[in-house]
C-alpha cells in the first residue's frame, strides 16, 4: 500500500469562462455592518443577474451568513442557476483580504465539499492562486491504509473537480499550473509523513523518495548502513544502531542553474527516544520526525517541475530511533562526518547528530545557501506554538527566509543564536555534547550545535518545525488532522526568490 508514489487524491484544477451545469456554485462573503457582501462584486455582475444575486443575498442573510472568516452557509441554489445549491464561505472584513486569508477559506470550503463532484467557484476572481492551493490542500484526504469497512463513502469523498470562474480563456493559466504544482508537493510532503513507520522506515524512505526523483530524471544516489560506515557518518549510524532497520542517506539533486542550494532534511521515520526513551503518551506521533526529510524531498522534485534556473540538492539523513541492546548509549562518543567529535549526553537529541553528517556532506559541494528543516526540539512549541516555524541562521538569510514564509502563510519567525548559549553544548571529554545540561532555549543551543558543522560563509537557514509539521488537532483552514506539509511553501519560495537574483 503506498500512497506517495501514485498520488491521485487531488482534485482536478481547470479554469472556466462560463457558469455552466454543476453541483455546487461556490461564492464569497465578505463581512461589513450591513451585513455580508459579495466578493468580488464585480465577478458577480458578469456571472449572476441582478435579480438572482438579490434573491441569493436575501437567502444567505435569512440564514444567518455574516461572511466572517472561514464561516461555510450553505443554501439552495435560486431559481434559473443551474447548480444544486450554493456554498458561501467568509473571507472576513475586506480590507484584511489577503492570500493567506483566501487559501483559508478555500480550504473550509473544499473540506464542506466532500461527496460533491463539480464545483463552481469565484474566488478566483480574489486570488486564482491561492484559491487553488486552498482548494486542493483542503480536500486532502490519506486513506491508503484504510480497509472497506472504513474507507470514505461516496458522501464522504472529497470534491473531484474544481472549476474557476475567469474572465477570458488566457487569464490565470500560469498561476494556476504553478499554484497546483505546489498544492501537489506539499500533498506529497504530508503523503510521506502520514505514511506509518511500520511501512516507511528508512530503506522503504529512501527507494520512494528515489522512485519519485528518477520519474522527474533528477539523479539519485543512496548510502545503505556499509557505506555510511565506510565513509564515516557517524552521527547516521549512531542514531540508527539500535534498529533492526538500518540507516540510509540519499541524494536528490537537480541541476538547473549555476546557484547552488542545499536543502537537508531530518528523516528520523520513527523516534522513540532510544535509551533516552520518550514517555508513552502520544510517542505515536513520532511517525512525524521524518516531516523535514520529506518538505525536502517535495521541495527538490518541485523545483524540476517548476524548471527553477538553479541547482538544488536534497542531501537527506535516514533513521529509525529505537532501544535494543545494540543502541547508542549515554555517554557514548561519536565521530561526525568530517572528523567532529560528540558526546551524546540524551540519545533523544537524535536529530541533529544525522543533520551534522548531512550539513559537512552538502557542504563539500560548495553551496551558495545551506537550508535545513527538521522537527527538531520540543522547545519550538514551547517558544512559538504549533504553528509558527522557528527560523535561525545567518542574520541576512535568517531574515530572508522568515519574511519569505511570513508572505506565504507558514509564518516562519526569526529567532537568535545568543552567543552565551554556545559555551554550555561543550563537552567535558569531546568536541561538543549533543544537549545543554539545562531546559533554556532549547530551540537555540540546537541550532548553535547545526552552526558547528556550516561551512564558513555559507549562507544558512535552520528551519524547526517541530510543531507545525504535524497537526494533533482539529481542521482548520486548509491543514486537516496529520502531516502538514509544512514548510514545503517556505522553500519553494525562497528558491524561486533565489533563482531571480
Amino acid at each position: 500500500m503506498t500512497a506517495v508514489a501514485d498520488r491521485s487524491l487531488g482534485p482536478e484544477l481547470v479554469r472556466t469562462e462560463s457558469l455552466g451545469a454543476a453541483d455546487a456554485l461556490v461564492i464569497g462573503l465578505t463581512s461589513s455592518e450591513d451585513g455580508p457582501v459579495f466578493a468580488p462584486a464585480d465577478a458577480f455582475e458578469d456571472v449572476l443577474d441582478a435579480d438572482t444575486r438579490a434573491a441569493l443575498l436575501s437567502s444567505l442573510r435569512a440564514v444567518g451568513a455574516k461572511g466572517k472568516s472561514e464561516e461555510i452557509t450553505r443554501v439552495p441554489a435560486p431559481s434559473g442557476l443551474d447548480v444544486d445549491f450554493v456554498l458561501a464561505v467568509g473571507l472576513g472584513a475586506v480590507e484584511k483580504i489577503d492570500a493567506e486569508q483566501v487559501r483559508k477559506s478555500a480550504g473550509a470550503a473544499a473540506r464542506a465539499l466532500t461527496g460533491v463532484g463539480t464545483a463552481v467557484t469565484v474566488l478566483s476572481g480574489v486570488d486564482l492562486g491561492a484559491a487553488a492551493e486552498g482548494f486542493y490542500l483542503g480536500a486532502y484526504q490519506f486513506t491508503a491504509f484504510r480497509s472497506a469497512k472504513s474507507a470514505p463513502k461516496a458522501d464522504d469523498q472529497p470534491v473531484q473537480r474544481i472549476e474557476f470562474l475567469v474572465p477570458d480563456a488566457g487569464f490565470g493559466e500560469e498561476e494556476l499550473f504553478r499554484s497546483q504544482a505546489i498544492a501537489e508537493a506539499v500533498a506529497t510532503a504530508r503523503d510521506f509523513v502520514n505514511t506509518p513507520p511500520n511501512e516507511l522506515f528508512p530503506a522503504e524512505f529512501a527507494d520512494r523518495a528515489a522512485e519519485l526523483a528518477a520519474a522527474a530524471g533528477l539523479q539519485v544516489e543512496i548510502l545503505d548502513e556499509n557505506e555510511l560506515a565506510a565513509k564515516g557518518y557517524g552521527g547516521i549510524i549512531g542514531v540508527g544502531k539500535g534498529s533492526s532497520r538500518p540507516p540510509r542517506l540519499i541524494r536528490i539533486t537537480y541541476a538547473g542553474g549555476d546557484q547552488r542550494v542545499a536543502l537537508i532534511g531530518k528523516g528520523i521515520t520513527f523516534d522513540t527516544g532510544g535509551i533516552s526513551i520518550k514517555p508513552a503518551q502520544s510517542m505515536e506521533n513520532m511517525t512525524s520526525d521524518m516531516g523535514g526529510a520529506a518538505a525536502v524531498i517535495a521541495t527538490t522534485l518541485l523545483a524540476a517541475r517548476l524548471s527553477l534556473p538553479i541547482t538544488v540538492t536534497a542531501t537527506v539523513p535516514m533513521a529509525e530511533n529505537m532501544p535494543s541492546a545494540t543502541a547508542q548509549r549515554p555517554g557514548d562518543v561519536l565521530v561526525q562526518y568530517g572528523g567532529t567529535t560528540v558526546e551524546v549526553i540524551n540519545t533523544d537529541a537524535e536529530g541533529r547528530l544525522i543533520l551534522a553528517d548531512a550539513i559537512v556532506r552538502a557542504g563539500e559541494d560548495d553551496p551558495d545557501y545551506i537550508i535545513d528543516v527538521a522537527t527538531l526540539t520540543g522547545a519550538q512549541m514551547v517558544a512559538l506554538g504549533t504553528r509558527t516555524p522557528g527560523v535561525m541562521g545567518t542574520d541576512e538569510f535568517r531574515d530572508r527566509v522568515a519574511r519569505i514564509s511570513q508572505s506565504v502563510g507558514e509564518n516562519g519567525w526569526a529567532m537568535p543564536l545568543p552567543a552565551e548559549l554556545r559555551g554550555d553544548i561543550n563537552s567535558k571529554i569531546a568536541d561538543l555534547a549533543n544537549v545543554a545540561p539545562h531546559r533554556w532555549g532549547g530551540m537555540l543551543s540546537a541550532a548553535l550545535f547545526l552552526k558547528e558543522f556550516v561551512p564558513e560563509g555559507v549562507q544558512w537557514a535552520h528551519l524547526d518545525v517541530a510543531g507545525p509539521a504535524y497537526n494533533t488537532g482539529g481542521a482548520f483552514g486548509y491543514t486537516g488532522k496529520g502531516g502538514t506539509g509544512v514548510p514545503v511553501r517556505t522553500l519553494i519560495a525562497t528558491l524561486e526568490s533565489i533563482a531571480s537574483e
